[in-house]
């Protein structure tokens, strides 16, 4: 479906873009012609990475450290980027944090881990670069990685809840406000997508991922490709008219876990026989 070139000159900023998702995002990026920066707090294993790209791949990664939580710090890797490749086109939020716990369990320190990284960082980011594209002239494209449970809510992952919900709203917010610079804003909210890192804080177990696997109706997790292809499009010059959008990939689950009858999806056809009789009975 992708042309090779659909991203061809493109600067893309990938935040936490060294590992998982933002790793595969990346590289599907630099495969459809972008020059790419990724951004981490661990400088070594962005260079190691950027090796393996380019020589896999072609094309040019930039790497920078920095950690999204200091504006400071990230007001000089936006100039480092910048410098570097003269403009940057597209900024993608993708570095988080996040864990399982009953919120009781938690400590303050706890909390400001998540919202630092997921929302104040998100929201650093995008200042800092619509700032510089608003005094370029740059039409530029701010995608943000959200989560299906920023809308609804969800226990055991408040922090992320509550600071994901945070950057759908600034997602929309700033759509709305930065449309007349031409600027566009738009959210991912992905499903169950394993990654290496995330993966073991949030799935210990297999019979934990099995249970979750139940209530996707497709019965299976995402592909790290398939949102690196929603990712490329929204992006990309063909999706030239949204914005302030979140687009949910999941495989289903959100419109499953909405549903109070969904459950009835354990009900057995002997069961169901049997219900038929007595309803059909009066």
């Amino acid at each position: 479906m992708f042309l090779p070139d659909s991203l061809k000159d493109k600067v893309i900023l990938v935040t936490g873009g060294g590992t998982g998702l933002g790793r595969s995002m990346t590289e599907r990026f630099l495969e459809l012609g972008a020059k790419v920066a990724i951004t981490s707090r661990r400088k070594e294993m962005l260079e190691s990475v950027a090796a393996e790209l380019t020589a896999k791949y072609g094309g040019e990664v930039f790497t920078t450290g920095v950690d999204v939580r200091d504006p400071e710090a990230v007001s000089r890797m936006i100039s480092e980027v910048w410098a570097h490749y003269g403009r940057i086109d597209v900024l993608l939020n993708n570095a988080a944090g996040n864990f399982i716990s009953p919120t009781e369990r938690l400590s303050h320190r706890a909390v400001d881990a998540v919202l630092g990284i997921v929302l104040h960082g998100t929201f650093y980011c995008t200042l800092e670069i619509g700032k510089r594209w608003i005094e370029a002239g740059i039409h530029g494209t701010v995608l943000n990685i959200a989560t299906t449970y920023a809308a609804t809510g969800s226990g055991y992952v408040v922090p992320s809840a509550t600071a994901k919900a945070g950057v759908v709203a600034m997602t929309k917010s700033l759509a709305a406000e930065w449309g007349k610079y031409k600027i566009r804003l738009n959210a991912i909210a992905p499903g169950p997508f394993p990654t290496e890192g995330a993966w073991s804080r949030l799935m210990p177990s297999k019979e934990l991922e099995h249970l979750f696997e139940r209530q996707i109706p497709l019965r299976r997790m995402g592909e790290h490709i398939e949102l690196a292809n929603l990712a490329s499009y929204l992006v990309s010059d063909y999706s030239s008219f949204v914005t302030g959008s979140v687009f949910t990939i999941d495989g289903g689950e959100s419109a499953w876990t909405g549903g109070e009858f969904n459950v009835l999806d354990e009900v057995t056809p002997a069961q169901w026989d049997m219900l038929e009789a007595m309803r059909k009975k009066g």
